[in-house]
This record gives structure tokens, C-alpha cells and sequence, in this order.
């Protein structure tokens, strides 16, 4: 990651004293006392961050956010300001600045907020990468991803895809199993056909036989009508056997058999049927393990095992966290007819951090609630469950207080607040406008602070 850092001050005694602070820390250092030629700079794309102060002659810092925001979003910007000057500060991250930091100037504090902002950039960057990556090099609606791991299910997808070969997909419950066979279904040669799902664990092994098999009429007290079984009715496209791990033993030699045969006798018939599917399975169990235990048949497991897909956790796939999020926001935003454009910094960096137990689907559920609840164009930490916004494996460096205090981002967001009420006069209807946050949102975050007081006259 580069650090190259521009400078902005109308005052060169203070960009070299900067200049003399950043450099021993790992800063690439350009400065200039004219904003107009930072502009001219910043076009050019030299830079990774800017730090400017507000106060200055001609175009101020305020201006010069503005114009950044406008012809460079990708460029983050930190604002000096002089110590207590709130308004000037939230106007300044209005006007698009990323962070601001107050005089007098601590080198080290400075420090970490120009790596903070400039890891912001990158990830924003990497994201993009991804989306592009994606939208360009898969094939397969739905099948999201673009780390190694998922690279690696895109490709072995692409060599299978037209192959009636049996298949399994095994992964956590939610890594998207269902999403691959649906997939690999529509880029078949079996498209046309049938896709055919059944869960394997969701029913009581009777009535499982007869979904699978059929059954003739009378074979059993409620038997009114002969039925036709989900083998003969997939003929011609695909049959997926979700969660076959939980098949009940008794079921699976007849399966196996069927298989083999490619021909099926209904329950209380007499005659065989043939079919002609491609059968996928997806099971969450360790079926090796359950082969050695004696509840998995062996010869099954190598029938429907030729080829096997492993779905990686999403907590082993890095920035496709990300990738993903974007991607259910977009949808549920369209769907609900709402503008929301992104994830904040902050909400980005918990998904980021967050394990992800659930998988896909609980990060799908995530911004689904997201998107419902947000009052904003953006996501904020505020929209995620309290489960994740509780999650404590995310910290940052508060620039204003010792630079070698971790804080978590709950405390990061306190000091904020309580901040502004002081500068403020403790007027909470003025301070949550400052904030751009909800008056009610403003007074349940003081009441976790343990803050009260009378409401503003």
C-alpha cells in the first residue's frame, strides 16, 4: 500500500513542519500552499489522501472538499481545524471530507489517520476490482465471488456445466449450495427441462419414498390417486437432492438402485418407470464420518460423489463480504423502491470483521434489514443487528486521544457525541442536526451513555 500524502496549507512553515513529522513515519510528502494547484495534483492522480486545513486565503478548505468530492471521490480528505471549531468541522465532512483532525497537531495522531484513511481508499478500490472482476469473468447468475477460493468453484463450474455427471456440494448451511445447482441447471444442456428440488431432511421417511418413487393408487390408506415420483418428473432436467446426508438408511439402497437403473417402481406398484435426470446433492454433514458411523451408505456416496464442489464459509472469503453486501443492497434498494447507494465506512468495516456463522444467507438477511430500517443514503453501523454492531472484532485509533489506545467503535462513536454536546450546550435537537442523525436516535445513544436530561425547550 502506498502513503503518498498531499498537503494543503497557506502557511509554509506549517507544511514543512509536517512534512518533517510525516516522513520518518512512512509518507511520501508533497505540499503546496495554493489549493488551486492541489486541484490540478489530485486530477492528475497522484495521490492517495489529502490533508488540508480549512482556514486558508483564497479557495478555503471547505471549497476545496467540495471540488475533490465532486471530480476525485476516490480521494479521501482529512481537514485540520482549530480546537472546539465544530461547526466548521461538520461542514466540512458535508461537504465530503472524510475525517478531520483538530490543532494543535499531533504527528502520531495524524499518523494514524491518514493509514486509516488511505486503507479506505483501498478497500473502496478493491471492491470495485471485485464487482468488475465479476461482472466480467463468471458466467453463473447468482454464484457471487471473486476470491481464491471462489475463483476456484467458478472454474471447475465452467468445466461441468454441459456434463450429465452426478454431483455433489457439500459447505455450511448458507454458503449457497441451492444457488450453484440452480446455476449449473441453467447453463445445461438440461436448461429446457425440469429443476426439481427436495429436502431430504424436511419429511418422515414414508412420505419421502413416495415423493421420490410415486406410488400407485391403494398402496397405502390415503392413496386415492396413483402419484407420480420427483425422478420421473425431472425426466429431462435435474433433480436436487438437498441435505442427503439426512436421508433416513433405510431409503438409500432403493435410491441407489434407482440410480444405477435409471428405472423406478413406484410404492405398491408393479411395474418399473424409466427417468433420465441429472441429480445433484448438497449436504452440510461430514458424509465420510457418517459412512464409518453406519448412517450413510458407502455405495451411494460414491454413486452420487463423481464430482464433488466444496462452498468455502464466507468467513474465508475475504473482501467478497463486500462484493456481496453491495450486491444484496442494490437488490432490495430496487425492490423497495428506496435510494440507497453504499455502506459507510464504519458499517463496511464490521461486515468486515464480522464471522458470519450464517453464511450468504445471514449476510443476505443482514442488508435485507439493512436496507428496511436506513434513514440515509448509506448504510450506517446503526441499520446492521445489534449482534454485529456488538461484535468486538473491530478497533480503531481515536486521532484526537493517545494514539496508542486502542478504542472500540462504539467509544470512537461516544467521544463524538459527547463532544458535540458540549460544543453545543447540551441543545440535543441541535446537535442530532449537526450530527445528521434522528433526534430519537440521538437520545437513545445518551441513554446508553448513561447521559440525561430535560428535552430542549
Amino acid at each position: 500500500m502506498s502513503n503518498r500524502v498531499l498537503i494543503v496549507d497557506d502557511e509554509p512553515s506549517m507544511c514543512e513542519t509536517l512534512e518533517a513529522g510525516l516522513t520518518p513515519k512512512g509518507f511520501e510528502v508533497t505540499w503546496t500552499t495554493s489549493a488551486a494547484e492541489a486541484l490540478e495534483r489530485i486530477a492528475a492522480g497522484e495521490f492517495d489522501v489529502v490533508l488540508t486545513d480549512l482556514n486558508m486565503r483564497g479557495m478555503n478548505g471547505i471549497e476545496l472538499c467540495e471540488r475533490v468530492a465532486a471530480n476525485r471521490p476516490d480521494v479521501p480528505v482529512i481537514v485540520i481545524t482549530a480546537f472546539g471549531s465544530l461547526d466548521t468541522a461538520v461542514a466540512a465532512i458535508r461537504a465530503g471530507a472524510y475525517d478531520f483532525i483538530t490543532k494543535p497537531v499531533r504527528i502520531d495522531a495524524l499518523a494514524l489517520a491518514l493509514e486509516r484513511a488511505i486503507q479506505h481508499r483501498t478497500l473502496r478500490e478493491e471492491v470495485k476490482r471485485l464487482r468488475q472482476l465479476v461482472s466480467d469473468s463468471h458466467r453463473f447468475e447468482g454464484v457471487l465471488g471473486a476470491s481464491p477460493a471462489m475463483r476456484a468453484v467458478h472454474e471447475l463450474l465452467e468445466r461441468i456445466a454441459d456434463s450429465d455427471t452426478s454431483i455433489l456440494i457439500t459447505g455450511e448451511s448458507g454458503t449457497g449450495k441451492e444457488v450453484v445447482a440452480q446455476a449449473l441447471h441453467r447453463r445445461s444442456r438440461r436448461s429446457q427441462g425440469p429443476f426439481i428440488a427436495i429436502n431430504c431432511a424436511a419429511m418422515p421417511e414414508p412420505l419421502l419414498e413416495s415423493e421420490l418413487f410415486g406410488h400407485a393408487r391403494g398402496a397405502f390408506t390415503d392413496a386415492r390417486t396413483a402419484r407420480t415420483g420427483l425422478l420421473v418428473q425431472a425426466s429431462g432436467g435435474t433433480l436436487l437432492l438437498d441435505e442427503i446426508g439426512d436421508m433416513p438408511i433405510a431409503l438409500q439402497p432403493k435410491l441407489l438402485r434407482a440410480l444405477q437403473e435409471r428405472m423406478v417402481r413406484p410404492v405398491g406398484g408393479d411395474q418399473e418407470v424409466p427417468f433420465d435426470v441429472r441429480v445433484i446433492a448438497t449436504t452440510n454433514r461430514d458424509l465420510e464420518s457418517a459412512i464409518e458411523e453406519g448412517r450413510f451408505r458407502e455405495d451411494l456416496f460414491f454413486r452420487i460423489n463423481v464430482i464433488h464442489i466444496a462452498m468455502p464459509p464466507l468467513r474465508a472469503r475475504g473482501s467478497d463480504v463486500l462484493l456481496l453486501a453491495q450486491h444484496f443492497l442494490v437488490h432490495f434498494a430496487t425492490q423497495s423502491g428506496k435510494r440507497v447507494t453504499g455502506l459507510s465506512p464504519a458499517a463496511a468495516e464490521r461486515l468486515m470483521t464480522y464471522a458470519w456463522p450464517g453464511n450468504v444467507r445471514e449476510l443476505r438477511n443482514c442488508m435485507e434489514r439493512a436496507v428496511a430500517l436506513t434513514q440515509y443514503e448509506q448504510i450506517i453501523v446503526d441499520d446492521l443487528p445489534e449482534k454485529i454492531r456488538a461484535y468486538r472484532g473491530s478497533y480503531v485509533v481515536v486521532a484526537s486521544d493517545d494514539p496508542s489506545e486502542l478504542v472500540p467503535l462504539e467509544e470512537v462513536e461516544r467521544r463524538y457525541i459527547m463532544r458535540a454536546m458540549e460544543a453545543l450546550g447540551g441543545n440535543k435537537t441541535l446537535v442530532a442536526q449537526k450530527l445528521g442523525i434522528a433526534r430519537k436516535t440521538l437520545y437513545r445513544k445518551l441513554e446508553q451513555y448513561g447521559v440525561s436530561g430535560p428535552d430542549d425547550e
